[in-house]
């Protein structure tokens, strides 16, 4: 056998618009959906390191301690991770830099960068800006808490926390599983013009009416919750929620511990993978436990918690609240580089 000899490509997100290598949409569901069936078949496999940073060593640098009240309400989530996994393909491994102090300098919050690896040599392919990778394949996990969870006869409406890229991502989502069954998507972020901006940028490209609100009443009529922030805190309280609402949480420490001991208690409880969210454990549905001093990875199967990467068992529902958490599985990254590669290799001839 004889094994080929890459040679590392930098891409650019500029070439990948210009020769509209950028996947769709439908071809991001299609990697990811391709993803999940390795994943549960055990040919996928992945993991996960996260170095966190101490945020009072960041506000104690004299050209930020100012600034340091106006976070109150919000986690930096100063962090360096890398996410690295393989398929019967490719190998990957992104790298995360995060810091929502970023922002206020005009960048994003976090940058990811995507190194792309032959699977047999383990030698590199592709180098990608894996920021907007990394976003599309974290909406598509709305499109699948949608299909497999909410169940109405008539159109529902969505309330969704945030306004950055992976709030747009849902959307665009949504848009594309979801047109004939949501009529209306709520936009709530803690600062309210960056809830109007985002509805007015994504409106074009979507048939869903956005509605950008300034606080929780709309909740109580919405079949799906989604949250994507950096908040400290809870972003809402339990009796706000439609009792039999589904949530999906894809940021931070965002849910109040009552909803969460209900959904125990009378629903289902779901993690994409336990032992990720739980080693990763700056969700609430980790914390949760951790603050016990227990840990999810242990205690979740013996409480019924489902999770996404199992072959089978997960899709069971009952009635009552489901609460999903998601950290973002590093093996959806690679599918969608992939993909991606797939598709720029293509375009190049």
């Amino acid at each position: 056998m004889t094994l080929h000899n890459p040679v590392l490509s930098v891409v650019s997100s500029e070439e990948l618009r210009r020769l509209d290598a950028v996947l769709t949409v439908s071809e991001t569901h299609d990697a990811v959906d391709d993803a999940w069936r390795d994943i549960r078949s055990g040919s996928a496999i992945g993991g996960k390191a996260v170095l966190s940073l101490c945020e009072d060593d960041f506000w104690a640098m004299p050209e930020f301690e100012a600034e340091r009240e106006s976070f109150a309400s919000e986690r930096l989530g100063w962090k360096l991770s890398s996410l690295y996994s393989v398929n019967p393909r490719f190998g990957g491994v992104k790298i995360i830099g995060a810091n929502a102090f970023n922002r206020r300098r005009g960048l994003p919050r976090s940058t990811s960068t995507y190194l792309l690896l032959d699977k047999m040599t383990l030698r590199p392919l592709a180098i990608f800006d894996g920021t907007a990778l990394s976003a599309a394949r974290t909406g598509t996990y709305a499109s699948l808490v949608l299909e497999t969870f909410v169940e109405t006869p008539m159109k529902i409406s969505v309330f969704l926390v945030g306004a950055g890229p992976v709030a747009r991502s849902v959307i665009d989502c949504l848009s594309f599983t979801g047109s004939k069954r949501i009529e209306r998507i709520f936009i709530r972020s803690r600062f309210p013009e960056n809830a109007t901006r985002l509805a007015d940028a994504a409106a074009s490209s979507t048939p869903i009416a956005l509605v950008p609100v300034e606080d929780n009443a709309a909740l109580a009529d919405c079949a799906l919750v989604i949250t994507a922030t950096n908040s400290r805190d809870p972003v809402f309280d339990d009796h706000e929620l439609a009792r039999d609402a589904a949530t999906l949480h894809l940021g931070g420490d965002e849910i109040p511990e009552a909803y969460l001991k209900r959904a125990l208690r009378t629903g289902v409880v779901i993690c994409d993978d336990l032992k990720t969210v739980s080693r990763r454990n700056s969700q609430s549905v980790s914390l949760y436990f951790s603050r016990r001093g227990l840990s999810l990875e242990t205690a979740g199967p013996l409480l019924g918690i489902g999770e996404l990467s199992a072959p089978a068992g997960w899709q069971d529902s009952r009635p009552g609240p489901v609460c999903v958490t998601c950290v973002g599985l590093p093996m959806l990254d690679l599918y969608v580089a992939e993909a991606t590669w797939e598709k720029l290799v293509k375009a190049r001839g």
